[in-house]
């Protein structure tokens, strides 16, 4: 009798500690699904939405004083997310928005 309630315990705790490292492991990959969502914005996106962001800036702020400037960094910007230098892209139509005295959006916050 004594052996049985032994071999039951043993058996309990193996059960447990099974459920306990699957329940982790679905944990787990649940998390990574969430980061891979949260990242998911390719550059070429970026791209597009600044370049989106910029043209619907210009409708407000057309009267700011560096329009010339900043419509020149656009048009690099975009020649440089065309030619597959999206990082370089970035940067200039970021700026190109700073000129205008718009905060470029963040992609995820």
């Amino acid at each position: 009798m004594q052996r049985f309630s032994i071999s039951l315990m043993g058996v309990v705790l193996g059960i447990s500690l099974i459920t306990a490292a699957v329940e982790q492991s679905y944990a787990k990959v649940a998390d990574a699904k969430v980061a891979e969502t949260n990242a998911a914005i390719t550059r070429s996106e970026r791209c597009s939405d600044l370049s989106r962001q910029f043209d619907e800036a210009l409708e407000t702020h057309a009267a700011a004083t560096q329009v010339t400037a900043a419509k020149a960094l656009q048009r690099k910007g975009n020649r440089f997310c065309a030619n597959k230098k999206q990082a370089q892209g970035i940067r200039m139509l970021a700026n190109a928005l700073k000129l205008l005295g718009v905060t470029p959006i963040d992609p995820v916050q």
